[in-house]
């Protein structure tokens, strides 16, 4: 199955969405904000969360695959003054995701072309089985 990639979660979140609850998190790598911005919420789209960082990404890579509720994107402009001669503006742009925990997954492919694009990766589900 193919699917949308965020990467460098941390793995308290992941940990935490293992749990089965809607989580909101909020993204501010520019990587991972261009990859949610191409996923609608409610969409068929499946997204794929590890806490890989993406240079890293590859085929064996485990993370857990997650179903969208929710995205807003926003812009923040911060201006810092100092001693009222020089001031600095810089803006920020975040997205804030609700996702629900689906599966546990494994990277069988990851195309990335470029930070501008999204990151995407085929993925396998995992299976674990108990003898009992």
């Amino acid at each position: 199955m193919r699917c949308a990639a965020l990467t460098g979660i941390s793995p308290e979140v992941i940990r935490d969405l293992r749990t089965g609850r809607p989580r909101t998190i909020e993204l501010q790598s520019t990587h991972n904000v261009v990859t949610i911005s191409g996923v609608e919420p409610g969409s068929e789209v499946q997204i794929f969360m590890t806490s890989t960082d993406i240079e890293d990404l590859g085929p064996g890579d485990t993370g857990i695959c997650v179903d969208l509720l929710s995205s807003v994107i926003s812009m923040k402009r911060i201006v810092e003054y100092s001693q009222g001669v020089y001031y600095e503006e810089r803006e920020r742009m975040s997205a804030r995701v609700q996702v629900k925990y689906c599966f546990s997954s494994v990277v069988k492919e990851v195309f990335h072309e470029s930070l501008c694009a999204p990151t995407k990766v085929e993925t396998l589900k995992s299976s674990c089985y108990h003898a009992g």
